[in-house]
């Protein structure tokens, strides 16, 4: 009897093998995201990553322009240097202070960004390219405008988190919100300051939205802002020629856009892996402000596309992390500053890319961390900080912390654990007290007091029946 021969086991093929190396690594990154401490080591890993390609950038970027002023090569980046070091002070303030004590110093540093951004534009003020955004102090300079965009994010979500209760009526949502956001924006507009009238109008749009704002009053806001660009565009004559230039940007490749023009030519020089870092030939007095404004330029030119992605990847974790910690905690004020903190910090990004790239006109704002540029890299560090602890005080995270200890990030930076959240306790209404027995008149909260002549009177009046006076 003939026995049949058993097919042999077909052998797995590449593909199988490759495809199982991706799901055991997708599953292997599903699980450590599921850790309680994820969103918080994240941050810290966007915010080392963006400061080292920051401090690296600046130093390739500024030194042509440091030694032709004939002060060194790293009199740029040293100032630079300082400003992260003053900056990482103010992101370790911000992951260890209790976030209630963040939130309770919100309205008075309100009144002294707003008291600020008065000074800034009197005498007091110092004028640097046209415009008295300023603070001079000898060598530093302080610009109010980025504290600002701070106290409002902080501010805004606590007055909209204690008027939740009646958000649905325009004039709780609106007020006293829209009037200090818009005097804030008055008072830049008169340095003037189209960059920072620009990002502090993302903040109150993104306060609005994670608040439950109607879409109609999006639409609102959005013929407001582009009225006021405009009046800011037509008002100087500098901005007016960025228009026009980004307009025609075939026309005058010397004069209007011949920044924007070597910004695309330097992206376009650097191709796929890049000149070489410190090679690029864009900062030999080619490119303007190119370790400021245009510095993404540069690190398309020295790093090329790879370079580019890599910053671009590093600010889309950033978004993600940060409306993970925004959805993943409970406190509605924690959500709704991890929210507005985020957006900033990313559409302030976006802009800066999308003008060097040539998708949006110049507005002369700097990329977040990696600009040069002093308040804006120390206000920056701050905001990671502030995230940072939003992340370590998600539920699981503050139960891990608590339970386990601070673990290894937490033992370094001398961190303490997280309180648990604790609800609002809501206020019972007054009862009005029952009437006494007996007594004529009615007593207790809501009682009005009758006056004793008039009392006095009704008792002498006789009482009339029906069959008439007795």
């Amino acid at each position: 009897m003939a026995v049949e021969a058993q097919p042999r086991p077909k052998r797995a093929g590449r593909g199988v093998r490759v495809g199982g190396k991706l799901g055991a690594a997708s599953t292997a990154l599903t699980a450590w995201l599921g850790r309680p401490l994820a969103s918080f080591h994240l941050v810290l890993a966007v915010f080392a990553l963006l400061t080292v390609i920051g401090l690296v950038m600046v130093l390739s970027a500024s030194s042509v322009e440091s030694y032709d002023d004939g002060k060194g090569l790293y009199t740029v980046f040293l100032k630079q240097l300082i400003y992260v070091v003053v900056g990482s002070g103010l992101f370790w303030l911000g992951v260890r202070l209790p976030l209630a004590r963040i939130r309770s110093w919100s309205a008075p540093s309100m009144v002294v960004s707003i008291v600020l951004l008065v000074l800034v534009i009197t005498p007091l003020g110092a004028n640097i390219n046209g415009t008295n955004s300023w603070f001079k102090l000898g060598p530093l300079s302080f610009q109010p405008v980025e504290v600002g965009k701070v106290a409002l994010a902080l501010w805004g979500a606590h007055v909209l988190v204690v008027k939740k209760a009646v958000l649905h009526r325009y004039r709780h949502l609106l007020v006293p919100v829209l009037p200090v956001a818009l005097l804030m924006c008055a008072l830049i507009m008169l340095q003037p300051d189209l960059g920072g009238t620009i990002t502090l109008g993302v903040v109150l749009v993104a306060l609005l939205w994670f608040a439950g704002a109607p879409m109609r009053l999006f639409g609102a806001l959005l013929l407001g802002a582009v009225a006021g660009a405009l009046l800011l565009a037509v008002g100087t004559d500098y901005r007016l020629e960025r228009v026009v230039g980004f307009l025609n940007p075939g026309d005058d490749a010397e004069g209007l856009n011949y920044q924007a023009d070597q910004a695309r030519l330097a992206l376009a020089d650097g191709g796929l892996f890049g000149s070489g870092l410190g090679q690029g030939s864009s900062k030999w007095s080619f490119l303007p402000n190119v370790y400021n404004d245009f510095i993404f330029a540069l690190i398309g030119d020295e790093l090329g596309l790879l370079g580019c992605t890599l910053v671009l990847g590093l600010f889309a974790m950033l978004a993600v992390v940060g409306l993970r910690i925004a959805t993943r905690n409970i406190d509605p004020w924690i959500r709704m500053v991890a929210g507005t903190l985020t957006v900033w910090l990313v559409a302030q990004a976006a802009i800066n890319v999308g003008y060097v790239v040539g998708l949006l006109p110049v507005t002369g704002i700097t990329l977040p961390m990696i600009s040069s540029g002093g308040t804006s890299v120390v206000v920056t560090m701050l905001v990671f900080g502030i995230l940072a602890n939003c992340a370590r005080n998600e539920p699981e995270a503050v139960s891990a912390l608590r339970s386990q200890g601070p673990g290894r990030f937490g033992r370094i930076m001398r961190l303490p654990a997280p309180d648990p959240y604790q609800p609002p306790k809501k206020r019972r209404p007054a009862r009005p007290t029952a009437r006494p027995r007996g007594s004529g008149r009615p007593t207790g909260v809501t009682a009005k007091r009758v006056p004793q002549a008039r009392q006095k009177a009704s008792r002498a009046t006789p009482r009339a029946s029906k069959g008439g006076r007795r």
